[in-house]
C-alpha cells in the first residue's frame, strides 16, 4: 500500500510532465535493474535448500526474463526505435505475469515459514513498487494512445521519431 502512495504522490505528478518516451523509460529502468535478483531463488544459502525446485525455478527464470525483455524495452525507448503498443502490452503483460504467477505458486503449495530466506526480501520490498510500477506504465501508455491516437512508431509524419508526437 505504501508503494501506491507514494507513486500516487511523488512519481505520478513527475512521470505526467515527461514525454512518452522518457516517462516510460523511467519506470521500464527498474525492471532493467531488479528483476535480475529473482535469480537468488535458485541459490543454496540464499533460500532454504528445501524450497520446492517447482516453486524457485519459474520466478528466477521468469524474472531473468523479464530483465532481458526489460532491457530491450529501454534501449528502444532510448535510441527511439519502433516498440509498437501491442509489443509494448505484451511485454508488460508478460512480466506482470510473471510476478502473479510466483504469488499464485506460493500461496497454492503453501510455503513454510524461513523457505525464502534472503530471498523473503525479494518477494516483500521489491515485488510490491514493481508491480506498481507495471501499473503506472500500463496507464501511461492508454494516456499516451487516447490522448494522441497516436501508436509510438505507428502513423509518423515523414522525418519524424517515434513518440516525438506525444511530446
Amino acid at each position: 500500500m505504501s508503494s501506491v502512495l507514494a507513486a500516487r504522490l511523488f512519481l505520478w505528478p513527475r512521470l505526467q510532465n515527461l514525454g512518452a518516451s522518457r516517462a516510460l523509460t523511467a519506470l521500464v529502468v527498474s525492471h532493467m535493474l531488479l528483476r535480475f535478483l529473482g535469480l537468488s531463488f535458485l541459490v543454496p544459502g540464499v533460500v532454504s535448500p528445501l524450497l520446492p525446485t517447482g516453486f524457485a525455478i519459474p520466478p528466477a527464470y521468469g524474472d531473468f526474463l523479464a530483465a532481458v525483455l526489460a532491457i530491450i524495452t529501454t534501449f528502444a525507448l532510448v535510441n527511439r526505435t519502433s516498440l509498437g503498443q501491442h509489443e509494448r502490452v505484451a511485454v508488460q503483460s508478460l512480466r506482470r505475469c510473471d510476478l502473479l504467477y510466483a504469488f499464485y505458486q506460493g500461496r497454492q503449495i503453501g510455503l513454510p515459514p524461513g523457505m525464502l530466506g534472503a530471498g523473503f526480501f525479494v518477494v516483500t520490498a521489491l515485488v510490491p513498487p514493481l508491480l506498481v510500477s507495471h501499473a503506472l506504465i500500463f496507464l501511461l501508455l492508454a494516456r499516451y494512445q487516447s490522448v494522441t491516437g497516436l501508436d509510438c512508431g505507428q502513423g509518423l509524419k515523414p522525418g519524424e521519431t517515434p513518440c516525438q508526437a506525444v511530446r
